[in-house]
């Protein structure tokens, strides 16, 4: 199906993506993967949750742990450009007869919860507590240096009805993947803050999370990272990696962390930021559009996905596949 124009007049102003809240099931085992192992810097601890953000970030947190009996995602969490903007949010989603509901979260101002046509479950705030920048502390600076997050990727039945969706609050599409035969949308990267995605959807089953990425400073620290990794009881952690995606450009890892959330380290993508910038097409069978230098992707990266809080899991549409290694 063609890709929607974009809305450069959305009824709100999303600027970006913010953090993500994992329910994790050991706080301790989490935090030795999150703080020690990839260098995310804790800003707040207590018996129940963890807050963490990256090195070049102001704002109090780009992740959040918290502690429950089974593995899963709190919310995908988003910045709104004001205070006035929350309130035409929570309008617009009513208006769509989703829920939208004030809630309260730490170290921020107003939140409102509400979810998408699929029933991932977002959330968008306007004020959080910000910080003393650290970016030139280099003495904190360990494991793979990361200085934001930088996407979410998730599972979805249909992506060009997450396309469409999401293009009415003024995500825009800058590179998707088509089946020739359908015509129809396998997967597309849809960005507010001028990269390559901000939020990227992948026909599966879902809604789940595929995966939430950090942006670092080279492919060296992902090499680093690897050399940690595998010398202090992550090996079977790694999941795919490390190559260059023909999709983005971008260079990445992908490692899982003890219960099972997938994580990507990501750099060297290019900058979006022209309102008539034209998306790029893929073919589902290039294969060159999962790793530029042609090595297909794991099954388990297909298939392996985190559960959304509350969000029924649904088979989806489109049943044609790219390439997947054996």
């Amino acid at each position: 199906m063609p890709i929607p124009a974009p809305n450069l007049y959305p009824s709100f102003n999303v600027v970006r993506l913010s953090h993500v809240e994992l329910v994790v099931t050991d706080l301790a085992r989490s935090r030795a993967f999150y703080a020690d192992t990839l260098g995310l810097q804790i800003t707040h601890e207590d018996e129940g949750s963890i807050h963490l953000r990256a090195m070049e970030e102001r704002g109090h947190h780009c992740l959040v742990l918290r502690k429950g009996a089974e593995a899963m995602v709190e919310a995908l969490s988003m910045k709104v450009y004001s205070e006035e903007d929350l309130d035409k949010a929570k309008d617009w989603f009513g208006a769509k007869d989703l829920p939208a509901d004030w809630v309260a979260r730490p170290f921020q101002g107003r939140t409102l919860r509400t979810q998408d046509i699929f029933g991932t479950p977002l959330e968008f705030y306007f004020k959080m507590d910000r910080l003393a920048p650290i970016h030139q502390k280099y003495a904190l600076y360990h494991g793979v240096k990361p200085l934001r997050i930088d996407h979410f990727n998730c599972f979805t039945k249909d992506v060009d009805a997450s396309v469409a969706f999401y293009n009415e609050m003024g995500f825009r599409v800058t590179e998707y993947t088509e089946d020739e035969e359908s015509k129809r949308l396998w997967a597309a990267w849809m960005h507010r803050k001028g990269g390559v995605h901000d939020i990227a959807f992948t026909n599966g089953r879902g809604p789940r999370l595929h995966h939430t990425a950090f942006w670092v400073p080279t492919p060296l620290n992902i090499i680093d990272l690897l050399d940690l990794m595998s010398t202090t009881s992550y090996l079977a952690n790694i999941e795919r990696g490390p190559g260059r995606h023909g999709i983005s450009n971008a260079f990445f890892l992908y490692v899982l962390d003890p219960d099972g959330h997938r994580i990507e380290i990501y750099c060297s993508d290019y900058q979006t930021v022209d309102p008539d910038l034209e998306p790029i097409k893929w073919d589902l069978k290039d294969p060159q559009r999962q790793t530029l230098w042609g090595a297909p992707a794991p099954r388990s990266w297909f298939e392996h996905g985190s559960l959304f809080n509350g969000a029924e899991i649904c088979e989806p549409i489109l049943k044609a596949q790219p390439i997947i290694a054996p």
